[in-house]
């Protein structure tokens, strides 16, 4: 699922770096053995959902165009438009996203049912039916188990791809009735490019959003979107000031956290604060510089309040004060 600013993958029609999944799916499909169930592993960002589209529109029956990559499609395509607009007759997608256009926790149990009806049917109008879940993390329990009888009773023209980036946590029996396929984070410069030709970002920019997504190009553009270049700034300001703490910027900070956006940003601070401890603390231990527990403490806070206030529908600013007294006294420590 896209976040504001960046384009949804169905509206993509380049992917970087994952030559090898396309060419084993390319593989399977040309030898004849295309399977029913594909599992996108990997983490998050780097083009799992952007392939399942890719792969769609080839099942769905639009022509290879070698100008963009070996499953690319030509965007101009009725089929590629068609799936661009969501209203491809052989194409169902599960996702977050409710009807409404507003992201939802999980993916419900009566979107998952739809499976098992849209695969009871034959091809409209293409080759192949296609679904694609993204992400089948989002699936909840019995949602989880109505995907599991689709997978054990596999339709005969239906293929199905599921985005997973944390594949351990699904059903053992939904990961063994699957074919897997691997997707890797790039290599730090190749995924600044991808950034540098996609955002507004200068190349230093660039190289910095990638090395905070972990080389994940998608991910890089979502944290460009939400100005990460900005919040990592003042995380880095507030920690160098420690033990003292700026309560006149740290309000001001707060003032972002307010809404659906502002849960956003609050989970964001959170992640710079504990990326840049984090990065500190490993740097102190190599140098064998201690005391480091209250650092490792209040790197934990910083892993578990975000969790909590979303859970527990806390005070942001409240929980940003605590993380930040938590700092205060691992300095003084």
């Amino acid at each position: 699922m896209a976040s504001e600013g960046v384009p949804h993958p169905r509206e993509v029609f380049q992917l970087q770096g994952q030559g090898g999944a396309e060419t084993a799916f390319e593989e399977a499909r040309a030898r004849g053995r295309l399977h029913h169930a594909w599992l996108l592993t990997g983490p998050e960002g780097v083009g799992k959902a952007t392939f399942a589209y890719r792969a769609a529109r080839r099942l769905l029956g639009a022509p290879p165009a070698p100008g963009w990559g070996e499953l690319g499609s030509d965007p101009d395509h009725p089929i590629s438009r068609q799936v661009a607009a969501r209203s491809h007759p052989d194409l169902l997608v599960l996702e977050r996203e409710g009807p409404d256009g507003k992201p939802r926790k999980v993916i419900p149990v009566e979107d998952a049912r739809k499976l098992g009806e849209f695969f009871s049917k034959s091809p409209a109008s293409a080759p192949h039916r296609v679904a694609i879940i993204d992400a089948a993390d989002d699936l909840n329990v019995n949602a989880a188990n109505a995907i599991l009888k689709t997978l054990e009773e596999p339709p005969p023209r239906g293929v199905l791809f599921m985005v997973s980036h944390s594949p351990g946590r699904l059903l053992a029996t939904i990961r063994s009735r699957c074919r897997r396929l691997a997707f890797h984070a790039l290599e730090l410069e190749e995924a600044a490019d991808f950034v540098s030709r996609h955002a507004e970002v200068n190349p230093e920019e660039a190289l910095r959003l990638s090395r905070m997504a972990g080389g994940a190009p998608g991910r890089a553009l979502q944290l460009s979107a939400m100005k990460a270049i900005a919040v990592d700034d003042a995380a880095r300001e507030l920690l160098a000031e420690l033990p003292r703490v700026d309560e006149t910027r740290a309000l001001a900070l707060a003032e972002g956290f307010r809404g659906g956006e502002g849960a956003q940003a609050f989970s964001l601070l959170f992640d710079r604060l504990a990326d840049r401890v984090h990065g500190m603390v490993a740097d102190r231990a190599a140098q064998g510089i201690g005391p480091l527990d209250r650092w490792a403490q209040a790197w934990e806070t910083l892993q578990r309040l975000p969790r909590e206030v979303e859970a527990l529908n806390l005070d942001r600013t409240d929980a940003l004060f605590t993380a930040l007294t938590e700092l205060k006294l691992a300095a003084q420590a």
